[in-house]
C-alpha cells in the first residue's frame, strides 16, 4: 500500500474525531463520526490490500463496542476509556509475544527495517512501556481533564507523545539495522 494512503486512514480517525468534536462541540456527534470513519477505514483498507492486521483490527472493534457504549447509554466515560483499554491490550500482547520468543515489534516493523533478533526484543520492551505510559497518562487525563481538555489530551497529547517516542528509538534503529544487499547492476552479473 502507498505510505501516504496508509498514512491518511491511520490518522483519519483521529482527524475525523477531533474536527467533529471542534466543531459541534458534542462527544457523541465525534463518537458517533469516529465510529463512521473506522468502518470506513477498514473497509478501504481491506480493499486496498485483501488483509486486516490486527492492531487496526483490534482498534476499530474497541471503537465499535465502547462508541456503542458511549452512545447507548449516553455517558462519555466508554469513548474516555477506550484509549486505555486498548493501550494495556496493546502492551500485554507485546509482553506475551515477548514472553513466548516472539517480539511483535518486528511483525509491526519489519517491512520497513531489519533488525538483529535482541534488537526486536529492545523494541518491543520500549513500545509496550510506551502503551503502558499512555494507558496510565489517559487514565490520570480522563479523571482530571474537562471533556474539552481530554480531547486536546488525546490528539495533541498522545499523537505528540508517539511521534517523540518514535523520534527518540530512530538512533537506536538506525545504528542496529542490518542493510540489506543492493541488486547489483546488469554490468557486473552479465546474463
Amino acid at each position: 500500500m502507498n505510505p501516504f494512503v496508509k498514512l491518511g486512514l491511520d490518522f483519519s480517525p483521529l482527524v475525523v474525531f477531533f474536527t467533529t468534536y471542534k466543531v459541534t462541540g458534542n462527544i457523541y456527534a465525534a463518537t458517533g463520526a469516529l465510529m463512521a470513519i473506522t468502518i470506513i477505514t477498514l473497509g478501504v483498507s481491506y480493499a486496498l490490500t485483501k488483509k486486516l492486521t490486527i492492531i487496526p483490527l483490534v482498534t476499530g472493534v474497541m471503537v465499535m463496542v465502547f462508541g456503542g457504549l458511549t452512545l447507548w447509554l449516553n455517558s462519555d466515560v466508554f469513548i474516555k476509556l477506550k484509549l486505555t483499554i486498548i493501550y494495556v491490550l496493546l502492551a500485554s500482547g507485546l509482553l506475551v509475544s515477548l514472553a513466548i520468543g516472539k517480539p511483535l515489534a518486528k511483525n509491526m516493523l519489519e517491512v520497513a527495517v531489519e533488525l538483529p533478533e535482541r534488537c526486536w526484543r529492545t523494541l518491543t520492551w520500549r513500545i509496550a512501556g510506551l502503551f503502558l505510559f499512555v494507558a496510565v497518562a489517559n487514565e490520570i487525563a480522563r479523571h482530571n481533564l474537562s471533556t474539552d481538555d481530554w480531547v486536546s489530551f488525546k490528539v495533541w497529547g498522545v499523537t505528540s507523545v508517539m511521534f517523540l517516542f518514535f523520534v527518540a528509538n530512530a538512533p537506536f534503529i538506525m545504528r542496529n539495522e542490518i542493510k540489506r544487499p543492493e541488486a547489483q547492476s546488469s554490468e557486473e552479473n552479465p546474463s
